[in-house]
């Protein structure tokens, strides 16, 4: 029990998780109340299941993406092409789906799940492919694929949005029982997604050698570690959780365009720094990148509930960034000066 307590409040994400924990409580304390509809009793404005459930759909889609986005981070890289990826493969699943016609729900669904996370996807790996074959920085590879697959989706689309068919809507706002008007598949998927990060990073090999690639390149080399081979997969992930996003996206909110997800970059990057990912790599986790949307959106809520001009959002998000690199950059520093000095001691022990 008390190993079970140390390796918990050891964890990288407790601090992460108590701050979710101090909002969420300040959100219930001033959010106030109002009757119920059916009973008339008092509910909480923000602690209710509605809200809850609204919340964490919120932050689903740019959390798949951020998981997706701290694979890129943990290797020392960075993608800022999520958010017209996201477009992209909307985009092309609508038109794909509008150009085949009817068919039915089984089938209609299928294909645009196929379509949007292969079009992401192939965005991943071109961006992969174009970071090892010109060797050239990710942040410029991906500044200029952001432009460019925005720009494919906007002639594509010619600035109009397209419907969706109905069954991908019934899909992602299906009830499962609740009722209510909780839809609370893209909360789910999100959690899958989590799960499946945290497995990959943590008990596959290919997980293990990312954490290697941006903790040491040079040891990675000498270790004979396919350099361009994980360079590539990383991107191709972050490609493939930006495709799911936006089929879950799309099929949510009922249509598509060439301006969706516009500006999730910034979120995407600020969830997984905020989650505890090293922009300088080697470090980063699914879990916190999860945490880190949900703290986002959180922050988000706390604005709209004390009434400040929703321009502030930009504002906190900016500095909850910067805190976070700075304090990274001083866990890092502050264990490097730790690590010295019990080498030191052992040195002069022997």
């Amino acid at each position: 029990m008390r190993h079970a307590l140390r390796r918990l409040f050891g964890s990288p994400e407790i601090g992460l998780v108590m701050v979710l924990v101090i909002v969420t409580v300040m959100l219930t304390a001033l959010a106030g109340s109002h009757p119920d509809r059916q009973t008339g009793q008092l509910v909480n404005n923000f602690w209710n299941s509605y809200t809850l459930v609204q919340t964490a759909t919120d932050a689903s889609f740019f959390a798949i993406m951020a998981i997706g986005a701290t694979l890129v981070i943990i290797s020392g890289g960075i993608d800022l092409s999520v958010g017209s990826t996201y477009a992209l493969s909307g985009v092309t699943m609508a038109i794909f789906l509008r150009a085949a016609g009817t068919m039915g729900a089984t089938s209609t669904t299928l294909l645009g799940l196929l379509v949007c996370v292969g079009v992401g996807l192939a965005c991943g790996v071109l961006n992969g492919a174009l970071v090892v074959g010109l060797r050239v920085h990710p942040f410029i590879i991906t500044l200029g694929t952001m432009w460019m697959l925005r720009g494919i989706a906007f002639v594509a689309t010619k600035a109009e949005s397209i419907l969706v068919p109905t069954p991908l809507t019934a899909v992602t706002k299906a009830s499962l029982g609740l009722g209510g008007g909780l839809y609370p598949v893209p909360m789910l998927s999100m959690i899958l997604m989590t799960v499946l990060g945290i497995i990959y990073l943590t008990r596959t090999t290919m997980g293990r050698r990312i954490f290697a690639f941006g903790g040491n390149l040079e040891a990675s080399r000498f270790a004979g570690l396919s350099l361009s081979r994980i360079q590539i997969g990383v991107f191709a992930v972050s490609g493939l959780t930006a495709g799911l996003a936006a089929f879950l996206g799309a099929g949510f909110y009922g249509s598509v365009s060439s301006g969706d997800a516009q500006g999730y970059e910034l979120y995407v990057i600020a969830s997984a720094v905020v989650g505890g990912a090293s922009l300088l790599g080697g470090k980063g986790s699914a879990l916190g990148a999860m945490l880190g949307a949900l703290l986002i959106v959180l922050i988000r809520q706390s604005i709209r509930t004390l009434h400040f001009d929703q321009n502030y959002e930009w504002i906190v998000i900016g500095c909850a960034i910067i805190i976070a690199v700075v304090v990274d950059q001083w866990s890092t520093r502050l264990t490097a000066r730790r690590l010295s000095q019990a080498a030191e001691r052992v040195k002069a022990a022997a």
